[in-house]
Parts: structure tokens; sequence; C-alpha cells
């Protein structure tokens, strides 16, 4: 998908996802986005992944529990099912009215993490995620990119309540997080109509400036 025609003629929905390694500043600037936005005049429908309904924080309870009954094939399963429910429930309905949505993460992230970070055939995820948005693409994705490092001194910098497995498990070290960095970086050089890479160091309103230089040109 690339640009979704409201039904009701006067603008078009437009999906904006950001993307990135664990650290880089995606719910940040994903508020600074909707504020800019919003400020446009647009309705703006905000959301992330997992999560975005019942059923997907319920989901996103179970997949940041550190638990040791996890795989990278089930996190796959857990993470589409609660990306169906978004689409269906979320990001269709918002689309179809003229609405912009902004999500942090969505299919690409199931990409990164459990398909160049965890070894799941790239393939088979794709085709999950092909069952689970119907074909929905994001409009515009920003790659928020930072170092292994930075991001993850970031979050350890943070509260502690926020940290999760994929930071803090030994499953997860930094040449896990490396592959994942190289993993959108890949994505991005792929598919450059869709992705835009923006770097994620310095000051969060030089950042949001990348930012709206990276999908300003969605807006007029």
């Amino acid at each position: 998908m690339q640009i979704l025609a409201s039904d009701n003629g006067v603008q078009p929905g437009i999906f904006v996802t950001f993307e990135g390694p664990d650290g880089a500043g995606k719910s940040s600037q994903q508020g600074l986005l909707v504020e800019r936005l919003r400020q446009l005049g647009r309705e703006v429908v905000t959301t992330r992944e997992p999560g975005g309904t019942e059923l997907g924080e319920g989901i996103r309870g179970v997949l940041l529990d550190a638990s040791d009954l996890h795989d990278p094939i089930v996190d796959a399963l857990l993470f589409n099912a609660a990306r169906r429910a978004l689409v269906d429930h979320v990001i269709r309905p918002a689309l179809a009215r003229g609405a912009v949505v902004v999500c942090d993460r969505f299919a690409d992230s199931t990409l990164a993490y459990q398909g160049y970070g965890a070894g799941v055939p790239r393939e088979t995820l794709r085709s999950l995620a092909e069952v689970a948005t119907q074909g929905l693409q994001p409009t515009r994705t920003v790659l928020l990119d930072v170092s292994v490092e930075a991001g993850l001194a970031r979050r350890r910098g943070g509260p502690a309540d926020e940290m999760t497995r994929f930071e803090t498990s030994t499953d997860h070290d930094g040449a896990f997080h490396e592959r994942v960095r190289d993993g959108y970086l890949a994505m991005a050089a792929a598919e450059p109509d869709r992705w835009r890479v923006v770097g994620g160091s310095g000051p969060a309103d030089e950042v949001a400036d990348r930012v709206w230089a990276a999908v300003g040109d969605l807006f007029g």
C-alpha cells in the first residue's frame, strides 16, 4: 500500500511507521510527529506494536515477560496475532476515514528481530505477516538509526521496569542487536521508496526535524 483514499474523498489516509533498534527513540519521535501533524489539522491515530487493542496489549505482556518459554517462532506467531487485531480494528478503519496512522513498530520489526536477529527464515515471516496484515504496508517507514551501544545505553539509563527480555536476556546479546540493526539497514536499502533512514542521535528536536524532512512530503 502507498496511500489509501478515504471513503469521503476529502483527504487520503496515510500510514507512517517508526522502526529501529532498541533505544533509538521511536516512542519519543512518534509523539513529536503526532503533535506536529495535529497542529496541521489532521486527524491522527497513534498506536504501537505489540498492542493497540485489548488483545494486543495482553499479548504484549506475554511477549515481554522474562519467561523461559519463548522461542523465535513463538514470538513471531504472537506478534502477528496482535498485528492482525491491530490492522482489523484500528489501522484499516482509521485509514478508511482519511486519518493519519502513526505506529511504533509494524511487520518490519518481526523481520528484523525474529528474522535477521534470531534466524527464522524470512520467507516464513513474510508469509505470516501477509496473513496478519492482509497485504497492508506503510506509506512511509522511518528507520531511526543509532549504534547498538548507544541504543542499549539509553535503555539501561532509563527506568528499570521498562527494560524487556530483548535487552536483558543472554539470548539477545550485542551480536544479536547488531544483526537486527544490519537487517533494518538492509531492508531500507532494498525498498528506498518506502523507507527513510534518519539519524537518531542528538537532541530530540533536531531528530524531530530530520523525521519531518523524511515524511513532510506526504502532507503537502
